[in-house]
């Protein structure tokens, strides 16, 4: 391809991208290909002769576009949004362009510099403690890595290395000329490696049991309450760390939550940060991927009071903040702990610039070596969106999401039970089982958030008390009924293809999850998703009670 062919070629895939998203509303959002569905409509082999790029074009309509679901498309209320916006795609472009390793500052030393530059703004935008800047004295500072999942593991390998340190003497370099006391320290280490745990909320998202996998620990989850509405409490982490500790484990890692992945839930920081006065040594993780964002906001800033006690924080600039995947922002307050675990030199690496400590490389600050030019897009958003644009996008979202929070308890009181208090543009809720009207029924206040009503007969393990003058038999009926008619109405409006929503289970309970927080996305998109939620589970009731009535009374309570 020569200039003017990419020149022309350029020109045809803006194209196809400008008239991609202009048409996303009418697509439909889930794809319903088959597995394996590709293979047969490609040659086996690559072709001998090279193809006319109008020729590979016109295959990404009729043979990859089939296969995509349109994470894009306003009607996409799925798991979390992954937004993409036209200047961050710019960003991408030049950095292709460019396209340089970046592992030492040397390489490009604009890749490293542009980096802490944005990522410094980013900290101040967020309302980060100072010592989340690269220019704080404790030597803080902002690394953007591929994703959250890769930031815990990261931050997990330094906090088990920064532990080891601490209760034992660093091992020797040489292992043929090891001391008697360095032998001894070693064999230490081995046997705390042994009883390392580290720990998250079992709301935590699976990335911590994951990054403890990959990092040879145990992991175990603390238990929460639907009182605490599903947060780790300063209480409940104090309990699981005596009790391990009491038991012989090592507790070293902790992730917390800012916008749990079932409900968003906010975990106690301030409380949570009195107890790392008692355990010093437990490195604390603030998983903000997603809800991160809502700190552009000054209302949320007070989320972050706690935060000096903490060791690392994390938002996913490519979730809600405009920026395409990946663009995971990593924040730590001391850099030293990341930098000792995964720095190594070799004589290749070697530089002046390097060996005097007069630059960042961020290579040692990540799992991989090489690194792409990421924040030329998180660059490109910042400044043409502006810090207003920016607030006001993350602020409309938490509007659209309490008007549909209000929809849900209000117009769907009959057929809807909220499950979660509506946070950060999700409602999390379930269908009332059949027959059944006495569930406790949740309040949303002004600023739509659900205001606790727990009653007498609250159950530590279940997510909603029973009510009064039900029995426990009869409740876990409900129970049942409500899970199997819920999960027949998220199944049906998936599979129609409309709409693409997500479900999730709460302790013991099936429920739906809808978030509206693509760019794209405004009230007409959920109020056509409520209408769609509202119809299904009419007829889904409707079609119950059809046939229990068309059976003997003694066979009736099998069904939904």
């Amino acid at each position: 391809m020569d200039t003017e062919q990419f020149r022309r070629a350029g020109f045809a895939t803006v194209d196809d991208i400008i008239n991609y998203f202009t048409n996303l509303d009418s697509k439909r959002v889930v794809s319903n290909v088959s597995p394996g569905y590709l293979r047969p409509l490609l040659p086996s082999q690559p072709p001998d002769k090279g193809e006319k790029w109008e020729d590979i074009q016109q295959d990404i309509e009729t043979k990859i576009m089939p296969g995509l679901t349109h994470w894009q498309s306003p009607n996409f209320m799925a798991f979390y949004p992954a937004n993409a916006t036209y200047p961050s795609i710019l960003g991408e472009i030049y950095s292709a362009a460019f396209t340089a390793p970046a592992f030492n500052w040397l390489c490009s030393p604009a890749c490293t510099e542009l980096e802490t530059i944005v990522l410094d703004w980013l900290c101040n935008l967020l309302h980060l403690p100072a010592s989340y800047l690269s220019t704080s004295a404790t030597g803080g500072g902002g690394v953007i890595q591929g994703s959250a999942s890769e930031a815990i593991v990261t931050v997990m390998i330094a906090a088990r290395e920064q532990f080891l340190r601490r209760r034992c003497c660093p091992q020797a370099k040489d292992l043929l000329a090891r001391t008697a006391s360095e032998v001894e320290a070693e064999n230490e280490q081995w046997r705390l490696r042994t009883r390392l745990v580290a720990l998250g909320s079992e709301m935590s998202h699976s990335s911590t049991q994951k990054a403890a996998m990959i990092a040879g620990v145990h992991y175990k989850s603390i238990p929460v309450d639907a009182a605490d509405e599903f947060a780790l409490t300063g209480s409940g982490l104090t309990e699981a760390l005596q009790n391990l500790t009491r038991r012989g484990w090592e507790p070293f890692y902790l992730t917390v939550t800012l916008g749990t992945t079932s409900t968003c839930a906010v975990d106690h920081f301030k409380e949570i940060a009195e107890v790392k006065r008692q355990f010093p040594n437990v490195w604390i993780h603030v998983d903000a991927a997603y809800a991160g964002a809502a700190l552009l906001l000054e209302e949320y800033h007070s989320l972050t009071d706690g935060f000096e006690a903490f060791d690392s924080f994390n938002v996913n600039m490519h979730k809600w903040l405009l920026t395409n995947f990946d663009a995971s922002c990593l924040f730590l307050p001391r850099r030293e702990p990341l930098i000792s675990a995964l720095s190594i030199t070799p004589s290749y690496l070697q530089n002046s610039y390097s060996l005097a400590g007069m630059v960042t490389d961020y290579r040692d600050w990540q799992i991989p070596l090489g690194r792409r030019f990421r924040a030329l897009k998180i660059w490109f958003v910042l400044r043409l969106y502006g810090v207003n644009g920016m607030k006001g996008h993350v602020k409309r979202h938490i509007e659209l999401g309490e008007k549909f929070a209000h929809w849900v308890v209000g117009e769907g009181t009959d057929l809807f039970e909220v499950l979660a208090p509506p946070r950060f543009a999700l409602t999390v809720f379930r269908v009332r089982a059949p027959d059944h009207s006495s569930m406790e029924q949740p309040v949303i206040s002004r600023a739509g958030r659900r205001e606790s009503k727990v009653d007498e007969g609250f159950v530590r393990n279940d997510v909603l008390p029973v009510p009064n003058g039900v029995d426990s038999s009869s409740h876990h009926d409900i129970l049942r009924r409500s899970n199997a008619v819920t999960k027949e109405v998220y199944e049906i409006i998936n599979a129609t293809g409309e709409i693409f929503l997500t479900s999730t289970m709460i302790k013991d309970v099936y429920a739906i999850r809808v978030i509206g927080a693509n760019e794209r996305t405004d009230e007409q998109h959920l109020r056509k998703a409520f209408e769609i939620l509202t119809k299904t589970t009419e007829d889904v009731l409707s079609k119950v009670e059809t046939r229990k009535k068309g059976e003997p009374e003694s066979a009736r309570s099998r069904y939904v």
